[in-house]
């Protein structure tokens, strides 16, 4: 009869020869296919997961190899009920591995790019958007908490530069005889020229509320000075583009409203609730981007809309996550 090998030693369970923790350890990038369910249609979608856990000083490595297996079988125990709960699975999967790794502390983000159906402005055409859906979450053994998220396009019409260009126009109407009042009202009635940058726009809401991500979408295509299609006609292309310029709007412009919107949209949220709002535009006459962006929670936004006063503290997405490793 053959020798039994002895199994092979757990050198990650080994502690190391420098006795640090590690904040951040594991896999990013692992893509899935993962079903989700909308308007009674069963789909599968293309999702990237991010998993990484805390590491012990004591602990010489994570068990690296398992966390795509344990990312299959949090999926395939959880039924999503709605295309809008991905961050549902993102928490489910950062409590899976807490509990399977022994680990103190673990955060996941599921990025999934899903279809949204929509009709173009003035022809009514059918068409169909991809926007980003995130679930974000961290897991303890002492409890959870999560966000969702959504990345979605638009554009925006510079008013710097449209201002300058009604300072022109006003100028060169009057020297070809307009009096002042005929050039205010020729300026209200034309759309003036800009340049336009494409926006991207990201709103993450961290609460216990059941939030429709349809809806978060919205709020951040609203912030912008028009949407975007992937299809258009002339007539609908009129439309947006005539939009865009009625409704200039810096990058600033964008992250304030998409706050305000969600602040309005939804008015049952507790002050220690969560939002952030981030929005970086493409440059067309500048070989660089712009970036806006701001988080807090719902109490420090709302303090600072009431008062005028910014806050003492601005919580931001990882510390609102990370406190006391669970849901308020």
């Amino acid at each position: 009869m053959a020798e039994r090998l002895a199994p092979a030693p757990d050198l990650q369970s080994s502690p190391p020869d420098v006795r640090l923790g590690l904040s951040r350890v594991g896999v990013p990038g692992v893509e899935k296919a993962i079903r989700m369910e909308h308007a009674g249609q069963s789909a599968f979608v293309s999702a990237t997961i991010d998993c990484v856990v805390d590491l012990d000083a004591d602990q010489k490595g994570a068990h690296m190899s398992r966390f795509p297996e344990l990312f299959e079988q949090a999926i395939d125990e959880v039924v999503i009920p709605s295309s809008f709960l991905v961050e549902r699975l993102a928490e489910h999967i950062a409590v899976h591995i807490v509990e399977r790794q022994r680990a103190c502390r673990a955060e996941v983000q599921i990025r999934a790019r899903y279809p949204m159906e929509r009709r173009t402005p003035v022809t009514g055409l059918e068409t169909q958007e991809l926007v980003t859906l995130m679930g974000l979450a961290t897991a303890t053994p002492a409890g959870s908490r999560r966000a969702v998220g959504v990345e979605a396009t638009g554009i925006n019409a510079c008013p710097c530069a449209q201002g300058l260009i009604r300072e022109q126009a006003a100028e060169r109407l009057g020297e070809a005889g307009f009096d002042s009042v005929d050039v205010e009202r020729i300026l209200e009635l034309v759309p003036l020229a800009t340049h336009n940058q494409r926006g991207r726009g990201t709103l993450v809401l961290g609460s216990e509320l059941r939030v429709d991500a349809q809806d978060l979408v919205q709020i951040v295509e609203d912030s912008m000075s028009s949407p975007i299609y992937a299809l258009l006609k002339r007539p609908d292309e009129l439309f947006v583009v005539e939009h865009a310029h009625l409704t200039p709007r810096f990058v600033e412009d964008s992250v304030r409203l998409m706050l305000a919107g969600a602040l309005e949209r939804y008015g049952d949220l507790a002050d220690g609730d969560f939002l952030s709002a981030r929005q970086v535009n493409f440059e067309t006459i500048h070989d660089h981007e712009v970036l806006a962006e701001r988080t807090g929670t719902v109490g420090e936004l709302r303090a600072e809309l009431a008062t005028g006063d910014p806050p003492a503290v601005r919580t931001e997405l990882h510390e609102w996550l990370g406190r006391d490793g669970a849901a308020a």
